[in-house]
């Protein structure tokens, strides 16, 4: 570049220039990580309910929004958009003590997500065989026996649920009050709860439970709150039309903490999503489009896609004026690439994905997938709006558990999705009317 025009063009041009005229594979991935990073930190407390990791992880968007260029949404002088809803939280003690041995909170067992407080002391270990229930009033039967006297440790729940046809998150909402131990062979999987539940249940990994069973200790602390305030985070980079948007969002929400030791970062689920998020928007905020794109970051995703709800409900801009919406959640490995949930309700737009991947190779596959309520996008697609629901392929399977965190994600493949989703958002415009 000639000298004098260097000192015309300000240096920030000059950074933003060699930064966005070609993305670069290995920077995406940078900057992904860095990100990723910063939301999984122990000060984000897993981005849930208690110290507030929720609302640090907000007010850390909010910065980052502002520092990217976005602008708040139409008519708006902020970028949140608050609302509220009750959930049950694990503020305190969490502990589990079998035979005289504690088990480590995340690691060994999870609580169910809607237990409330309690506190006992050697328990007498009774165990129930539930694997010969075969129906309803058999389970009925069964419940009549807990009296509340004895921790139940209640095997062979697979079955039993397999045979009712049910969820083993639905048998412990009936339960009594009292304490309950389910072994688990399969991974440990926590949730969020906003009703708590009579019983306080523990899911525990089989192999982390003696043969024999003596006694057991329990000590946990539950608070219901019944008006937690959560926000969405909303910015827009105007485009040539002003009132029209392509639409990118994800959840940076997460589970948080059980108790005070075992935290959830969310990393896959959904910090890669976010930190997705935040490099399309650094890349049209530095490449303007024809049309304005419009970026959301939902709370609320894990307790059941509240956020997106209320989103929906109480709309910044017009629902009618999105003209393509693409939810990211899970970017942590694309090594199998991408699934893509609506794909065949919108066969023009996928079949455009499909184009510029043949065209350009960034991704080894893209599956689709028909309609699905498994993420942010829904509420969208049922109130008219076309959207995409895009997760990646790959990793180790960590998912709603204490091993979820940032040296995990691989990345393989992620800076393909993002180049992906730029030329998909670009090629849009050729598709419009």
């Amino acid at each position: 570049m000639h000298s004098l025009l260097k000192l015309l063009i300000p240096a920030s041009l000059l950074i933003v220039v060699q930064s966005y005229a070609q993305p670069d594979s290995t920077a995406i991935k940078q900057f992904i990580r860095i990100q990723a990073e910063i939301l999984c930190a122990d000060n984000m407390h897993g981005r849930g309910y208690v110290m507030d990791g929720r609302q640090v992880a907000s007010t850390w968007l909010q910065g980052k929004f502002k520092e990217l260029g976005l602008k708040p949404a139409p008519g708006n002088y902020s970028y949140t958009q608050p609302y509220y809803f009750p959930i049950n939280t694990f503020p305190g003690k969490m502990k589990l003590v079998v035979n005289g041995n504690e088990l480590k909170a995340g690691a060994d067992f999870i609580i169910d997500a809607g237990s409330p407080s309690l506190t006992a002391k050697k328990l007498k270990a009774e165990t129930i065989d539930m694997g010969s229930i075969a129906d309803i009033n058999g389970l009925k039967t069964a419940i009549r026996q807990f009296d509340g006297g004895s921790a139940y440790v209640l095997t062979n729940t697979d079955t039993m649920c397999k045979i009712l046809g049910a969820h083993i998150e639905e048998i412990a909402r009936v339960l009594p009050e009292g304490c309950y131990i389910i072994p688990r062979k399969s991974k440990l999987t926590w949730d969020a709860a906003q009703k708590t539940i009579p019983a306080t249940v523990f899911y525990v990994k089989e192999d982390a439970l003696p043969a024999t069973l003596r006694d057991i200790s329990v000590d946990v602390k539950a608070v219901l709150i019944p008006k937690s305030r959560n926000e969405n985070i909303i910015g827009v980079v105007p485009g040539e039309v002003k009132d029209s948007f392509i639409a990118f969002t994800g959840h940076y929400d997460h589970l948080g903490m059980m108790g005070a030791d075992a935290m959830f970062p969310g990393a896959s689920d959904n910090a890669s999503g976010v930190s997705m998020l935040l490099y399309l928007a650094s890349y049209f905020a530095a490449h303007p489009q024809h049309y304005s794109v419009l970026f959301i970051a939902f709370s609320g995703e894990e307790p059941g896609l509240l956020g997106s709800q209320y989103y929906v409900a109480h709309h910044t801009v017009p629902l009618d004026n999105i003209k393509f919406l693409t939810n990211v959640d899970i970017m942590g490995d694309a090594t199998d690439g991408v699934t893509v949930v609506n794909a065949s309700e919108f066969t023009k737009q996928f079949g455009l994905l499909q184009q510029i991947n043949n065209a350009h190779h960034y991704l080894p596959v893209i599956k689709q997938r028909g309609k699905a309520q498994n993420s942010d996008h829904y509420f969208f697609t049922e109130a008219g709006v076309p959207s995409f629901f895009m997760y990646s392929n790959g990793g180790k399977g960590f998912y709603h558990d204490i091993f979820d965190i940032a040296p995990e994600l691989t990345l393989n493949h992620v800076a393909g999705v993002a180049q992906l989703l730029i030329d998909f958002a670009e090629g849009l415009n050729t598709l419009r009317p």
